[in-house]
C-alpha cells in the first residue's frame, strides 16, 4: 500500500543519503589532512569513491520505482544499469584484496613498505582492480543481453542483475549459468584467497608480537579492513555463489539492497570509528574550520 511505499522511500532515502554524505566526507578528510597522505588512505579515497558509484546505480532507480506505480525499465536502461553494477562490484571485490595486500606488507614486511607500497604500485593497484571490472561487466553485459527475451519483460527486482534476467530468457540458459558462475565465482575466489592468506599472515605475525599493546596496535589497524571484507563477501557469497539464488527472489531482494546500499553506508563508518588516525584527522578539520 501507499504507507508501506513511502516507508521504503523514506528508508531507501535515508540510507542512501548517508552512503553519500559518509562517504563524500571520507574522500574529503582524507584529502584534507596531509597525516592520511599513506597508501592504506589512498586506497580507503578509491573505496569509498567505489561506494557512492555503487549504491548511485541502484537507490535513485529505487527510490524512483518506491513512489511510482510503474517499475518498468527500459532495456538500455537495464543494460547500462546491470553494466555498472558488474563493474563496480568486480571492482571492489578487487580493491579489498588490494587493501589486504597493503595491510599484509605494512605488518609482515615493516621495513620494505615504503618500497613495495610506492606510489606507482597503488596506482597500479587501483586501475588494475577498475580494469578487471571493466573486463568482467563487458563479459556479463554482452552474454546476458544477447539472451532472446521474450513474455514478460518485466524484472522482479529493484534493480537489473543476472538471476532476475536469467529467469526472463526463454532460451536455454545454461551456458550463462555456466560462464556467470565460472567468472564471478573465479573473481570471487581468487580475490576472497588473497584476503584470506594475508590475514593468515597477518594474525601470525600479530601473535607473534611480544607486546600485548603491540599486539593491539597492529590488530586495530587491520579489524576495520576486516569487518568490510566480511561484510562484502558474505553478502557476495549468498547472492551469486549458490544456484538457488534465481529461485529465492525474494530473499535476495533484500540481500541485493543490503549490499549495494547497506554496505556502502556502513564502509565509511567501519573505517572511521575503529580508527584513530581517521578521528584524529576529523578532529584536525573541525579545529581548523573553528579558527
Amino acid at each position: 500500500g501507499p504507507g508501506m511505499q513511502a516507508m521504503l522511500f523514506l528508508i531507501f532515502l535515508i540510507l542512501y543519503g548517508m552512503a553519500v554524505v559518509g562517504n563524500l566526507g571520507m574522500i574529503v578528510i582524507i584529502w584534507v589532512d596531509a597525516h592520511l597522505h599513506t597508501p592504506m588512505y589512498a586506497f580507503l579515497q578509491s573505496l569509498s569513491l567505489l561506494d557512492i558509484c555503487y549504491s548511485s546505480t541502484i537507490a535513485p532507480r529505487a527510490l524512483v520505482n518506491s513512489v511510482q506505480e510503474d517499475h518498468t525499465v527500459s532495456f538500455g536502461g537495464c543494460a547500462a544499469q546491470f553494466f555498472f553494477l558488474s563493474l563496480f562490484g568486480t571492482t571492489e571485490a578487487f580493491l579489498l584484496a588490494a587493501m589486504a595486500y597493503d595491510r599484509f606488507t605494512a605488518i609482515c614486511n615493516p621495513l620494505l613498505y615504503s618500497v613495495s607500497m610506492s606510489h606507482r604500485v597503488c596506482v597500479l593497484l587501483v586501475s588494475g582492480s577498475y580494469l578487471w571490472g571493466v573486463v568482467n561487466a563487458v563479459a556479463q553485459t554482452t552474454m546476458t543481453f544477447r539472451l532472446p527475451f521474450c513474455g514478460s519483460n518485466e524484472i522482479n527486482d529493484f534493480f537489473c542483475d543476472v538471476p532476475p534476467l536469467l529467469s526472463l530468457s526463454c532460451s536455454d540458459t545454461f551456458i550463462n549459468q555456466l560462464v556467470l558462475l565460472g567468472l564471478c565465482g573465479s573473481i570471487i575466489v581468487s580475490t576472497f584467497l588473497i584476503v584470506l592468506v594475508s590475514y593468515i599472515c597477518i594474525i601470525s605475525t600479530i601473535l607473534r608480537i611480544p607486546t600485548t599493546q603491540g599486539r593491539q596496535k597492529a590488530f586495530s589497524t587491520c579489524t576495520s579492513h576486516l569487518t568490510g571484507v566480511c561484510l562484502f563477501f558474505g553478502t557476495v557469497f549468498f547472492m551469486y555463489a549458490q544456484p538457488s539464488a534465481i529461485i529465492f527472489m525474494e530473499q535476495s531482494k533484500i540481500v541485493s539492497v543490503f549490499y549495494t546500499i547497506v554496505i556502502p553506508m556502513l564502509n565509511p563508518l567501519i573505517y572511521s570509528l575503529r580508527n584513530k588516525e581517521v578521528k584524529q584527522a576529523v578532529r584536525r578539520s573541525m579545529w581548523k574550520l573553528s579558527l
